[in-house]
């Protein structure tokens, strides 16, 4: 995968997160972490597509044991650092997200899929991505699964940004709206209504699905002059509305929450 190497050895995630905007991503996530910790204290967890770690190192640094899965060189080498930097007792390999025969089946609470979904591009890799995810889970066990909004990609890319014209002319938007990205382009995006197709075909079921961000990234700006008690308000404005089905799809991330049918 060159073009994604390419791009995750220029993008910056850490700073994205640590953002206003990333901020609410990032709050909301480790919000929804802890509540399916629900009090314990070390929890095992599967971060495949870590990146330079920030839910990894988080999650180490709140007591939880770690393993971190990412494909690209240079984002390995960054949170292998800051582990060792921070005295972390976190276990990071390279790896891919559909194949983690490398790690041991049945071992983890968790399992995060916070990335890898967002690059692959058939009902076939998602749902591989899903199993291989689901054979890793200890009885009880939850994967979260994030996916970038269809919808998101067409108010942004599409009428933010005015390039809606020339996408329905060349085909990368259907007369209907849904996006047709390509490999090139390095992001897929699914509609709320796809997600139930790709979790029934790997055998797994909904606990229950937030979006991440909601629509902060439409008022990314206005986000990052708020002063702190109003992002503070903020914040508990959107964790009471992103379980809500009818705001799903207009967020940039959804995550479900996943468990495995058979126990």
């Amino acid at each position: 995968m060159p073009d994604l190497t390419a791009y995750y050895g220029k993008f910056n995630e850490d700073k994205r997160l640590k953002s206003r905007y990333g901020q609410v991503e990032f709050l909301t996530t480790m919000a929804k972490l802890r509540e399916t910790a629900r009090g314990r204290e070390r929890l095992r967890i599967l971060d495949v597509g870590a990146g330079t770690g920030a839910y990894s190192i988080a999650l180490s640094e709140e007591g939880h044991l770690v393993t971190a899965v990412e494909l690209v060189n240079y984002n390995l080498g960054i949170l292998r650092q800051k582990a060792e930097r921070k005295n972390l007792s976190l276990t990071a390999v390279r790896g891919n997200a559909l194949d983690l025969s490398r790690i041991p089946d049945g071992s983890f609470d968790v399992v995060l899929l916070l990335g890898p979904l967002y690059h692959l591009f058939t009902m076939e890799e998602k749902v591989r991505a899903l199993r291989e995810a689901a054979k890793k889970l200890a009885p009880s066990g939850r994967i979260f699964a994030g996916y970038i909004m269809n919808d998101y990609a067409v108010l942004k890319y599409g009428f933010l940004e005015s390039h809606i014209l020339e996408a329905l002319r060349d085909g990368r938007i259907t007369e209907d709206f849904r996006t047709v990205p390509s490999e090139e382009d390095l992001f897929s995006y699914d509609r709320p209504a796809d997600l139930p197709v790709y979790r029934d075909a790997a055998d797994l079921r909904l606990v229950s699905r937030f979006s991440q961000d909601g629509p902060t990234h439409y008022f990314r700006q206005r986000i990052a002059e708020m002063d702190d008690e109003t992002f503070s308000l903020y914040m508990r404005y959107h964790l009471s509305v992103c379980e809500r089905e009818d705001l799903l799809g207009a967020g940039c991330h959804t995550v479900e929450i996943l468990a495995r049918d058979v126990f």
